[in-house]
């Protein structure tokens, strides 16, 4: 037997899924579409994006990083991906250490997302972690991603200012922002310089286009041309080359991606690459219940709402029954806003949460109980953030190869018979 044919299906399937990274990274060079470099390594210039509670966990991020690409686990809440952990901290409710209880829980769980995603990986792309800067426990969990060996760190939802402090001592991993215009860009810049460190790579998120919560000051602002790519890219390129750090830091630009054609749109204005949150959501391999990707796809653009979350961010999601509800009733909300004596969920998962400290110019929902009920597939209560822009296979759920294949090669998968 020709010991260069393996009979061992496991190491078969090793043998098939390298060569499929192989032929992905040819098909993007052939369709002319240029590497990602980051954190020592070529990849493909295709990011999937951090999505919360649980929809981006170990199981997506490590299949598209097996690939060649980036894959982003969302740190926030991923007990609920493991029921001994939920076992221990579900119940809790009053106790005086409800709240550490649930926090370890959750730092356990984020170790164990990273490691299942490394092990799927195979070595092949980078593991990143989403940490919102708006979280109670966002330093706890920068510090457990840096520890349990994260390739990346991506944060949006406030400016990380303190980032290069917290990650002093992890030199080789990568710290990606989320910001939206050229201004904030300058300013995290400066102030990074300042302590040693440029960031190794920079999202540019697109309001209007982007889900889940969404880097402008209120809803007005959302189509503000100041964030369209044909502004900020040229902008940032611009003050990259009057402040001498030409070509050192990648533009990934994150919203209303699609296709090919948008890639290379992208990077010839400048980007190095795309990130994608809800076409990623909607492939078989996203952690999400079945219901839970059922409703992304088949959402459409009327279906779509902008309002003001819990955080006091704006935010994008599929008008769904309870959030058409609370759309309804939120100016009464607001009138009876007042500070709580406690977080719904015990954990205080937001530094600043609208429901719990009583602030009417914020939402009044608790949001880690609607996006676990969207997790859970719970489509009557689920708050069901998404992007704006068409998926590329419409209401199909397919896998994250084809989706690939589709961004980099342009080949649509066969139709189902």
């Amino acid at each position: 037997m020709d010991k260069l044919f393996p009979t061992d299906p496991a190491v078969t399937a090793h043998v098939d899924e390298a060569a499929t990274a192989a032929a992905l990274q040819e098909m993007a060079r052939d369709a002319g579409l240029r590497p990602l470099r980051l954190a020592g390594k070529e990849l493909l210039p295709v990011v999937q994006g951090g999505m919360g509670v649980g929809v981006s966990a170990g199981g997506l991020a490590g299949a598209v990083a097996r690939l060649g690409g980036v894959g982003t686990i969302s740190c926030i809440d991923l007990r609920r991906l493991y029921p001994d952990l939920m076992a221990i901290t579900g119940h809790l409710d009053k106790e005086p250490d409800a709240r550490q209880l649930i926090d370890a829980a959750n730092l356990e769980a984020l170790d164990r997302e990273i490691r299942r995603a490394r092990e799927i990986s195979q070595g092949r792309g980078l593991i990143a972690v989403n940490v919102m800067k708006a979280l109670s426990a966002y330093e706890a969990y920068v510090r457990q991603a840096l520890a349990s060996g994260a390739d990346a760190l991506v944060v949006g939802a406030g400016l990380p200012l303190d980032l290069p402090d917290l990650a002093r001592d992890y030199p080789r991993t990568a710290l990606i922002p989320i910001l939206s215009d050229a201004r904030g860009v300058q300013l995290l810049v400066k102030k990074w310089e300042r302590k040693g460190r440029l960031p190794d790579a920079i999202v540019i998120e697109h309001p209007r286009l982007a889900g889940g919560h969404l880097g402008a000051a209120k809803v007005a602002d959302l189509q503000d041309p100041r964030f369209d790519f044909e502004v900020v890219i040229p902008q940032v390129l611009e003050f990259f080359k009057t402040a001498g750090i030409e070509r050192e830091i990648p533009l990934i630009a994150a919203g209303g991606i699609n296709c090919r054609d948008d890639i290379l749109r992208l990077q010839a204005l400048g980007a190095s690459a795309v990130q994608l949150g809800t076409a990623f959501a909607v492939t078989q391999e996203c952690d999400a219940d079945p219901a839970f990707k059922r409703v992304l796809a088949e959402a459409k653009p009327e279906d779509l709402v902008e309002f003001v979350s819990v955080a006091g961010l704006p935010a994008r999601a599929v008008r769904t029954p309870w959030l058409e509800k609370y759309l309804r009733l939120e100016p009464k909300l607001k009138a009876v806003a007042h500070v709580k004596a406690k977080c719904n969920m015990s954990f205080d998962c937001l530094a600043r949460c609208g429901l719990r400290d009583g602030d009417a110019t914020m939402g009044q929902f608790c949001i880690d109980q609607q996006l676990g009920h969207a997790f859970s597939g719970e489509t009557s209560k689920g708050l069901y953030f998404r992007g704006a822009g068409r998926l590329p296979f419409g209401d199909q759920i397919r896998s994250v190869q084809e989706l690939m294949q589709w961004l980099l090669g342009g080949i649509r998968p066969a139709v189902p018979s």
